[in-house]
C-alpha cells in the first residue's frame, strides 16, 4: 500500500510535488499519525533546493493529527489521541513518529493552530532558554514578523522583558505591539542602548549590527538566515568584552517543550497566526508566498485525504 505524500523533485517549480510512498512501518516506540495539518517552514524550503533532504524522500517537518496505530512498546497516546510532532518527513498522510517527538494536543487547540508550532515554537523557546532570558532584560528578535519571531516576542514579553521587534518594512509591524512588543522598529533604525539577547532570523548585515549592539556578556542566538546574504564583520569586531554569537538548531526529544506550547495556546497565552492556509495541493502558491516575505505568521497546509 502507499500514501500521498509532498516528495522532493529537483524538477518541480518549488523543487517538491505531490506524489506517493510507502505506507509507513513504525518502530517498537513510534505510533502512527493520520496528518491533517502540516505548517511550512522557510527551512523547508531550503531543505528541497539544497539536496539536504535527497530526492524521492519526504519533505516537512511539522505535523498534527491523530494517532491511528500506539506504539508497540506501550509507550506514548493511545489510538485516537490528537497531536502535534516535529518529525523528518512530516508532509504525508500517514507518518511514523517517535513518541519523544510529539505532544498531545488539548481539546480546545484547533489542530491547524497546533500545527505551527512545532519548528517555529520550539526554535523560539529553546533559543530565549540558552540565551538566558531573565525578566528586565533587553530582547531584540528580529525577522519578528515571521513564525519564529513572531513565538519569540510573546515568550519574552511573558517573561518580563523588554522586547524590541525588528520587522522588514512598516506593513509587516501589524499586531506586533499588541503581541508583547515594547518597541517595534524597521530595520534597527533607531537602535542605539544595546541589548543584552538577539534572536536572529535574518542573518546577514543585520546579524552583523545586532552584534554591534550586543551588551557584554550578552548573546545573540541565529536561528535562521532568511536574507541570504553573508555577514561581514569588520576588523576587532569580535575582540572586547565577552559576548556570544551561538548558532542554533533543535535536537533532541521535543515532546515536553510542544507540551509547554500546546498548553499556552489552548489558554490564549500564545497566539498562532496563520497568514496562509489552504490544500497541500497548492503547495506551489504557498512556497511562493513564504519566499516572498508575503506571509505574516505561519503558512498552515491541510493534508486532504482520498
Amino acid at each position: 500500500m502507499s500514501v500521498r505524500a509532498l516528495i522532493v523533485d529537483p524538477s518541480a517549480p518549488a523543487a517538491v510535488r505531490l506524489g506517493e510512498v510507502d505506507e509507513p512501518v513504525p518502530g517498537p516506540g513510534q505510533v502512527i499519525v493520520e496528518v491533517s495539518h502540516a505548517s511550512l517552514n522557510y527551512g523547508d524550503l531550503n531543505d528541497a533546493r539544497s539536496g539536504r533532504v535527497p530526492a524521492g524522500a519526504v519533505l516537512g517537518s511539522d505535523a498534527a493529527g491523530v494517532v491511528v496505530r500506539a506504539a508497540a512498546e506501550g509507550a506514548g497516546p493511545v489510538a485516537g489521541a490528537r497531536v502535534v510532532a516535529l518529525t523528518s518527513g512530516a508532509f504525508a498522510e500517514r507518518v511514523a513518529i517517535d513518541v519523544g517527538a510529539l505532544a498531545e494536543v488539548p481539546e480546545n487547540l484547533d489542530l491547524a493552530k497546533a500545527a505551527a508550532l512545532p519548528v517555529a515554537g520550539v526554535a523560539a523557546l529553546r533559543s530565549l532558554r540558552a540565551a538566558g532570558l531573565e525578566a528586565g532584560k533587553r530582547v531584540l528578535v528580529t525577522g519578528a514578523s515571521g513564525g519564529v519571531g513572531r513565538f519569540a516576542v510573546q515568550l519574552a514579553a511573558r517573561s518580563g522583558a523588554h522586547v524590541i521587534a525588528s520587522v522588514g518594512s512598516a506593513a509587516r509591524a501589524e499586531g506586533l505591539a499588541e503581541a508583547g512588543a515594547d518597541e517595534v522598529l524597521t530595520g534597527l533604525e533607531g537602535l542605539r542602548q544595546p541589548v543584552d539577547v538577539v534572536i536572529d532570523s535574518v542573518g546577514g548585515p543585520q546579524l552583523v549590527a545586532a552584534w554591534d549592539l550586543l551588551a557584554p556578556g550578552g548573546s545573540v542566538q541565529s536561528v535562521g538566515w532568511t536574507s541570504g546574504e553573508p555577514a561581514v564583520f569588520a576588523p576587532y569586531a569580535t575582540v572586547g568584552p565577552a559576548k556570544s554569537l551561538s548558532s542554533f538548531v533543535i535536537e533532541g526529544d521535543v515532546g515536553a517543550d510542544l507540551a509547554v506550547l500546546t498548553g499556552l495556546a489552548a489558554e490564549g497565552s500564545l497566539a498562532v497566526e496563520t497568514g496562509w492556509q489552504g490544500s497541500w495541493d497548492r503547495f506551489d502558491e504557498a512556497a511562493e508566498a513564504l519566499r516572498g516575505r508575503r506571509i505574516r505568521g505561519k503558512a498552515v497546509l491541510e493534508v486532504a485525504s482520498r
